[in-house]
């Protein structure tokens, strides 16, 4: 079963991601800010991640480029999940090592087609 870790401060949009994920097969775990996202992949790296950009403590971007520095830090597909959607947040997400990008809200279709993409669906 795949794996994958929810990265969000808001328990609704974690709520709301984890029924999507489930439905389709992945085992879901959580997390609210990026520094506890990278404690969750130092014991078991995901997957997959679902990533918010604007969280406390650690952001989407501090995350993501910790993340891509670890050991096994590259396997994992990130897709942000985020209300930012000018073109200069889409290139700094994807320059950091963002696999796909999804505008919120988003619903199960749209997160379907975004797996796809990334290969995950």
């Amino acid at each position: 079963m795949k794996t994958c870790l929810i990265v969000d401060d808001s328990r609704v949009i974690r709520k709301v991601s984890r029924h999507i994920l489930e439905s389709l097969g992945f085992a879901v775990e959580e997390a609210e800010n990026g520094q506890a996202a990278a404690a969750q992949c130092e014991s078991g790296m995901p997957d997959l991640i679902l990533l918010d950009w604007n969280m406390p403590i650690m952001n989407g971007i501090e995350f993501i480029n910790h993340l891509r520095q670890m050991p096994g830090g590259d396997k994992p597909k990130v897709v942000f999940c985020t209300t930012e959607n000018d073109v200069a947040h889409i290139r700094e997400a994807i320059g950091a090592g963002a696999d796909e990008y999804v505008m919120k809200p988003f619903d199960h279709e749209t997160l379907q087609i975004k797996l796809q993409l990334v290969g995950m669906a």
